[in-house]
């Protein structure tokens, strides 16, 4: 049979390596890619409801936030004054961009959508924090008249009702991304990242209202200078304890990605670990909030023997993982690289983040930005289809595997012809890869053993 009529995608499993693992599709010039639906169709889906629109279900989720985000620097003003709600607004900036980044560092393997990142900070800022005010205001009055103590209900407020409140107005954020945005929530990393950008977005309008309202306390008697309210809140808020609302949060986001890549058989377990996590959280934040209830040193106790000491372990954790995720694109891809669809050194290449960066450099030096933005696409891809297969072995993957799997190495195709010898460069520049002289034997030499 001449090779214009030979199947371009027969199945065909590698060497078996652990696992029982899904069929690879061998590599040809011209794939087919038959379990998807016409290339036509890809980018233009037929007519449905008009409420299935994503264009429709995009403005409503804008107007939603809009309309929140309205009332609650209304709200904010109200209680501030203009002149507070402008010096609250410059000093709570400050932190939003280091935070910004450090996630966005954390999420550097795979890369989730801006999109979703975007809709978790908005919904901290804008949607938890209006229901936050409204619900914390309402509780504290009801157990004021009910216990007619209102210094009580100032404390039960702080450290029950606002923890259960904020916390569960945040987690709502990680719960539609989850639920709506699956193909991109996959992992714990993914879940610590949405997390930590709906807190960023909280912490960025409670600062706006305790620095604001700080101003105008100074203003009103006179302080200034470094003995003033909004030294001291500017001090510990945003020096001392920015990360503290992301670190409530990441809790939360933990149980979500654990759940996400748990195997879909175990429903029990998939759906205790995010409430697990929604209820660490809480007891965390009630923590926080009721420091000051232990003495004149009981702030200081809680940061130093309990905040600190938890960030450092949720940091090492997550970075862990990061590099465990690492692992996971060289573990899987070797097989993708045995069918054909990648040269031997791409997986080592894949498996580095300076190697990645090395890729897109000497694309954009050799061919231009558009070539550079290419490999970076590449990168995306490749790493997703890793994430993929690893979750299909873990039994965890959505029922469209295999569409899936070809609509990746569909993308890969496309760019291969650039991205796959920025990588072999990249691989063989950071000593990743390793090229044996030719007068010796290494036929047992294996590139992925290391």
């Amino acid at each position: 049979m001449s090779d214009s009529h030979a199947p371009r995608f027969a199945p065909r499993t590698p060497p078996p390596a652990g696992p029982a693992q899904p069929a690879i599709p061998a590599y040809h010039p011209r794939p087919s890619f038959d379990a998807l639906p016409d290339r036509s169709r890809w980018r233009y889906k037929p007519r449905g409801a008009f409420w299935r629109s994503r264009a429709v279900r995009l403005s409503a989720v804008s107007l939603v936030l809009a309309l929140c985000a309205l009332v609650i620097l209304a709200l904010v003003r109200e209680q501030t004054g203009t002149t507070g709600f402008l010096v609250g607004l410059g000093l709570a900036l400050l932190p939003v961009p280091l935070l910004a980044a450090a996630f966005r560092w954390l999420d550097g393997v795979d890369p989730g959508p801006w999109r979703n990142l975007l809709f978790a900070f908005a919904w901290g800022a804008f949607a938890a924090a209006l229901v936050a005010i409204l619900a914390n205001t309402f509780a504290t009055r009801w157990i004021a008249v009910a216990t007619a103590d209102p210094a009580a209900a100032d404390t039960l407020g702080a450290t029950v009702v606002a923890p259960v409140v904020e916390e569960s107005a945040k987690a709502t954020a990680i719960l539609l991304i989850f639920l709506f945005r699956r193909r991109e929530f996959t992992g714990l990393v993914d879940g610590v990242v949405v997390a930590g950008f709906t807190a960023t977005g909280f912490a960025f309008t409670e600062n706006i209202l305790y620095l604001g309202s700080a101003f105008g306390e100074d203003q009103e008697f006179g302080t200034s200078g470094f003995e003033s309210v909004t030294a001291v809140t500017f001090f510990v808020r945003i020096v001392m304890s920015p990360f503290a609302h992301p670190l409530f949060t990441v809790f939360t986001g933990i149980g979500f990605g654990v759940a996400a890549a748990t195997a879909r058989r175990r429903v029990v377990l998939r759906t205790s670990l995010p409430l697990l996590g929604l209820f660490l959280a809480m007891g965390v934040h009630a923590l926080w909030n009721g420091s000051t209830a232990f003495g004149p040193w009981g702030f200081i106790l809680v940061y130093g023997a309990f905040m600190l000491p938890a960030l450092g372990l949720l940091t090492w954790l997550v970075v862990w993982t990061r590099q465990r995720e690492l692992r996971t694109v060289c573990g899987e891809l070797p097989a993708y690289a045995a069918a054909g669809w990648l040269s031997a050194d791409e997986p080592l290449a894949l498996s580095s983040m300076r190697a990645r960066s090395l890729a897109r450099s000497y694309a954009a030096r050799a061919f231009g930005p558009a070539a550079a933005r290419s490999v970076g696409e590449y990168e995306a891809f490749a790493t997703s289809l890793a994430f993929l297969r690893h979750r299909a072995r873990r039994g965890s993957a959505d029922r469209d595997f295999t569409a899936r799997e070809q609509e990746l190495l569909h993308h890969m195709w496309q760019r291969k012809e650039v991205a796959a010898p920025a990588l072999t460069f990249a691989a063989r520049a950071t000593g990743r890869a390793w090229t044996p002289p030719p007068h010796r034997d290494y036929a047992g030499y294996n590139p992925y053993r290391r």
